[in-house]
């Protein structure tokens, strides 16, 4: 699962009042993720970072998203195609991003977002 956040520090506090634990973290990352079990992932990315990936300010309908870990980079880029290819919109096509992950942003029919990843190397 993926949230937006104006406050990374703020947002983190919160969800580890619910018990979610974060690695510690600068005062200028734009990103903080930890694992909730089973492969899935909390993740909380800067509003600002978020503009730039998505092209527009998040705004409600892409503040929120979650993450399906895949097993190799290769693999983000072969069901991003498969979006595609059906029809569905790949909102960010597969990139390197700087935290380790090939990484690619897909919509649903309703239009939420899910990330597909997998970490670099794999």
């Amino acid at each position: 699962m993926g949230v937006v956040a104006l406050d990374l520090r703020r947002s983190v506090t919160f969800y580890e009042l619910l018990g979610f634990r974060f690695p510690p973290f600068g005062d200028d990352e734009e990103h903080v993720q930890t694992d909730v079990g089973s492969g899935a992932q909390l993740m909380i990315d800067s509003a600002a970072m978020m503009a730039e990936l998505l092209g527009e300010p998040p705004r409600p309908g892409n503040l929120a998203a979650f993450a399906t870990r895949l097993a190799s980079p290769t693999e983000v880029d072969v069901v991003a195609g498969r979006v595609a290819a059906a029809g569905h919109t790949v909102v960010t096509e597969p990139w390197d991003a700087p935290w380790g992950q090939r990484y690619a942003t897909v919509a649903d029919p309703d239009g939420h977002r899910i990330d597909l990843y997998a970490p670099l190397g794999s």
